[in-house]
């Protein structure tokens, strides 16, 4: 077979495990399509499938395959992530700074501190830490995974429990929109590389002057239009910012970020992020599933993704509690939002490939973070349901 057939078979692959193992195991309320493709992505990695049929994974996931759908995985997570930047709304966090600033800030600073603490321990053994990395990189970098809020897959989940038009629906909305801004700040600060300085701050200028004009143009244009010129500056972003070193990533949040939500139909923006996560994030979650690695030992790595889970989940919980004895909440709808913002999966993820590729986490880390993302998004909505329902019978 030709490359292209391989291509194919790697696609035909990628697309209908999930799909089966999620309509035929009707998973979908321990956990959603996104997470059983994410864990079918470690599955089909080199760890499980690799190692139990090594011949038939090196014949599918040959380089030249691999190369394409790596190239497909960026593509997707950028217009995924740049439509997390569009969907961003200070507005209302604005309005309500003092709420907003007291919960987000509880919410992302706790379990920070937490994964901080529990990225300490793990340096205490060698394979945790990148070959380029120092440590207050690790530090910082485990503890803003561990503190991460999965903004377009909250706003998933809580379209599944129809609350998300809901107030409490929409005030959760404002708490992540807040820390999503912290999360890539901290990126940068992480990726700040002081040999290329120069090349950051001269990025980081042209962009700001280029949003000016970009938000000008966008005005002034139909919205067909918006679409395509919107897509051209993601591109032109993605590339200035890792030509700078601060990695695409963020030059895709930062090109999302600036444009205005209204510029776009919410119907149309609603079938857009649905469509990325149909035709092309899947084929993400397969290279992701390839980064995973358990050479360091799986009982060690599991061990540590429950550090991590414990750091996460506990951190956050106690963050949006101390948050609602400030704020004097009702100590069950305090539950709720505490269990909603610590949903992981997609930006943790994306997070944690950042930090793989830039060389300050290993394999064996990012194979921890990735198994404490989907564990804690697969304890969301099985807790967050009788909640909800308890909340509702009383009011």
């Amino acid at each position: 077979m030709n490359t292209t057939e391989i291509f194919l078979i790697a696609i035909l692959v990628i697309f209908s495990v999930p799909y089966l193992i999620w309509r035929v195991g009707r998973t979908d309320y321990w956990a959603p399509l996104v997470v059983v493709q994410i864990l079918c992505g470690i599955l089909l990695g080199p760890g499980v499938l690799g190692a139990a049929f090594p011949s038939a994974y090196a014949h599918v996931f040959s380089a030249p395959v691999i190369a394409a759908l790596n190239g497909i995985a960026w593509w997707a997570v950028m217009l995924f992530v740049w439509v997390a930047g569009i969907e961003l709304d200070l507005h209302q966090a604005w309005a309500k700074r003092r709420e907003t600033s007291i919960t987000a800030g509880l919410a992302l600073g706790a379990p920070l501190i937490a994964g901080a603490a529990a990225a300490v321990v793990l340096l205490r053994w060698p394979g945790w830490a990148g070959p380029t990395a120092q440590s207050w990189q690790v530090v910082l970098g485990i503890g803003m995974a561990c503190a991460v809020t999965a903004l377009p897959i909250l706003i998933l989940l809580m379209e599944k429990l129809d609350i998300l038009r809901e107030p409490l629906g929409q005030r959760i909305l404002r708490y992540a929109s807040a820390d999503d801004i912290a999360i890539w700040g901290v990126l940068a600060l992480i990726l700040l590389d002081w040999n290329r300085i120069g090349r950051q701050l001269g990025f980081l200028i042209v962009f700001a002057v280029a949003a000016v004009l970009i938000r000008m143009l966008m005005r002034r244009l139909a919205k067909a239009d918006r679409w395509y010129v919107g897509v051209i500056w993601l591109a032109a972003c993605g590339f200035g910012a890792d030509w700078s070193g601060l990695h695409y990533m963020v030059g895709a949040f930062l090109a999302g970020a600036v444009l205005d939500a209204d510029w776009f139909e919410l119907k149309a923006m609603d079938a857009f992020r649905a469509n990325i996560l149909l035709v092309v994030m899947p084929v993400f979650f397969l290279s992701t599933g390839l980064k995973t690695s358990w050479e360091t030992g799986g009982p060690v790595v599991f061990a540590a993704a429950t550090l991590l889970l414990a750091a996460s989940v506990g951190g956050k919980l106690a963050g949006v509690h101390l948050a609602g004895r400030i704020l004097k909440w009702p100590r069950r709808e305090t539950h709720i939002i505490g269990w909603l913002l610590q949903t992981k999966a997609l930006i943790m993820i994306i997070f944690a490939n950042i930090l793989l590729d830039k060389g300050i986490i290993t394999s064996a880390t990012f194979t921890a973070l990735l198994l404490m993302a989907v564990v804690s998004t697969m304890l969301t909505t099985p807790i967050v349901t009788p909640m909800l329902r308890r909340l509702r019978s009383e009011g």
